[in-house]
């Protein structure tokens, strides 16, 4: 199972889809909602690592469907890199999956979804202050 999110770093709003797997059409779907969400004349930024669903030519040929709209920025194949989805999931295994028994894939699909809601009812916005790494 997989986990397709993101932060709107705006709003702190968490979008999510629970899906089998990770591929391009799951990729999409993801897209295709963030799509509907913002306003038409939006530049939709995403952020994300060179997964091959972010790439492929399938999502490719749909991106070029929508000139203009989206706009990748890759994280450094060769560093690391903050990754505040990461963080949602690290904060997800800490609460509300700990411990859980579930009866069905169907039963922690909907888990996952609701532990979102819950977080989405209360989002965090996250901001960055400029500081100073002493370089002169």
């Amino acid at each position: 199972m997989s986990i397709l999110a993101g932060i709107d770093l705006h709003s702190g709003h968490i979008f999510a889809n629970v899906e089998d797997r990770h591929r391009s059409v799951e990729f999409i779907a993801l897209l295709k909602r963030l799509d509907e969400h913002y306003p038409p004349e939006a530049i939709i930024r995403v952020v994300l690592d060179n997964h091959s669903a972010h790439i492929s030519k399938e999502t490719m040929a749909y991106l070029a469907t929508r000139p203009g709209r989206f706009e990748y920025v890759h994280t450094p194949k060769h560093g690391s890199w903050l990754n505040l989805i990461e963080c949602a999931f690290s904060k997800m295994a800490r609460t509300f999956l700990r411990h859980i028994r579930v009866g069905s894939i169907d039963e922690l699909k909907t888990r996952i979804l609701k532990g979102i809601d819950e977080i989405n009812a209360s989002p965090v916005v996250y901001r960055w202050n400029k500081f100073d790494i002493g370089v002169a």
